[in-house]
């Protein structure tokens, strides 16, 4: 039996074994319990067949279009499914319309699946917005990118958000399992004797893409020549040769999530910031100059006047990666991330910003003092632009003057930590205060 006898009397057009196998309902559907195991809440709906507007958000490969496949199976209404990367504006009020017939001839709901919804633009998404309010169709997105990046707010909230993870090894050796056995779908009618060692194999490598795993199963049938008594045995090396390391694929969403744990990490662990910021660039393919810019914003977010010489090293190794390049700049931005990482912490400077924007909603104007005004021109005197004190001329460079306005006079902004340097601002600010701070 060779590759075309195959596809003519098992494969209707020749559909790949991931497609022929796809659950065509709950019981066959593999993960994401924590959504439809027993009870809970996307089960009973989708058994009622009262599903609402939702979003289904998650990797590739966990099961966002099977499960609006099963949806669709289960529903008495008409099922609509759009690619929101060919679909238009008119195509969606085409759906919009059939829907209010629909409803008001026969009583019928309309459901319509948008594949990719995180790429239909806001003109496309506000065209279906309307009907979705009024209840004339009840909308189901799939995204593997973040949706609160892509989706209308309006859309979301009205849908209810629900999260599929990523599955596992279990998940893929199961799916691979059940694809040997069934003769109808799958490829139980072939005499194959797969080593576990094989299909774990697999499993591992498809890293919770079940169909990737099928596929590679497949090919690894297909392609493995019967031995002597026809039977086609799938050997470690056949499945070694039948899935590779997979391609990486870095979307807006994995950007924002790994330069968020590169930031947080700054925080707090060498070893994780040194890692994102490795992986982010060497595997996504990341810009460092996304990472580099971060880096100078957390060391004044972070780290701040506790060690001033962060920011001096984040600033040196952006100049060094713009002069020599990449790969060889990794170990300038990689100092300037340890150095970093590695300082003592202080938010002083954020929480002082964001002390005076709050003072901004207290006092609607701000005058300055008359002893603060210009003095540079004749007749600043006769207006009472005088009475400011040079601190200079005082014992500690420091004299007890009012610098604020009015209206804010007493506040406090600025309180310096006890980390690294700021331990002496923190004394010389107490200094201040005993002598009576204006």
């Amino acid at each position: 039996m060779d590759l075309f006898t195959y596809e003519d009397e098992h494969s209707p057009k020749g559909r790949l074994l991931a497609d022929r196998m796809r659950p065509r309902t709950l019981a066959e559907y593999v993960g994401q319990d924590h959504l439809v195991g027993p009870g809970k809440l996307l089960r009973r709906a989708i058994e009622a067949d009262q599903v609402s507007s939702i979003v289904l958000y998650g990797p590739p490969g966990t099961g966002k279009t099977t499960l609006a496949g099963i949806i669709s199976n289960a529903t008495n209404g008409d099922f609509v499914r759009l690619n929101a990367v060919d679909a238009s504006v008119k195509d969606v009020r085409e759906v919009i319309e059939q829907a209010k017939a629909n409803k008001a001839m026969y009583g019928k709901k309309t459901i319509l699946f948008l594949d990719e919804v995180h790429r239909f633009n806001t003109a496309r998404q506000d065209a279906l917005l309307p009907a979705v309010e009024q209840g004339i169709i009840t909308f189901i997105g799939a995204t593997t990118e973040n949706p609160f990046h892509h989706v209308n707010g309006a859309l979301m909230s009205r849908s209810t958000l629900f999260e599929l993870k990523a599955l596992n090894r279990e998940h893929s050796l199961a799916a691979m399992k059940r694809a040997l056995a069934d003769r109808e779908r799958g490829l139980g009618f072939m005499p194959i004797e797969a080593e576990e060692q094989a299909l774990q194999h697999v499993a591992s490598m498809a890293n919770g893409d079940i169909r990737r795993a099928l596929n590679a199963l497949e090919l690894a049938a297909l392609t493995t020549p019967p031995d002597p008594d026809g039977t086609i045995r799938i050997t470690l090396e056949a499945a070694e040769e039948s899935i590779r390391k997979p391609t990486i694929k870095a979307d807006e969403s994995t950007q924002y999530d790994v330069l968020s744990a590169f930031h947080k990490s700054v925080r707090g662990s060498s070893d994780a910031a040194l890692y994102w910021f490795l992986y982010a660039v060497e595997k996504l393919g990341m810009d460092p100059m996304t990472f580099l810019r971060r880096l100078i914003v957390a060391c004044s977010e972070d780290i701040g006047l506790s060690n001033p010489q962060a920011m001096v090293q984040a600033v040196t190794a952006m100049d060094a990666y713009h002069k020599i390049g990449w790969p060889e700049a990794k170990y300038n931005i990689a100092q300037a991330i340890l150095f970093a990482v590695e300082s003592p912490k202080s938010n002083s400077i954020p929480l002082a910003i964001a002390n005076v924007m709050q003072s901004f909603e207290r006092t609607k104007s701000a005058d300055v003092p008359l002893h603060l005004r210009d003095t540079h021109y004749q007749g600043a005197v006769r207006l009472g632009h005088a009475g400011y004190k040079y601190p200079h001329d005082y014992p500690g460079h420091y004299v007890d003057q009012q610098y604020v306005p009015d209206a804010i006079r007493g506040a406090v902004f600025f309180e310096a930590s006890d980390q690294g340097t700021e331990e002496k601002m923190k004394q010389n600010q107490q200094r201040r205060k005993n002598a009576g701070r204006g």
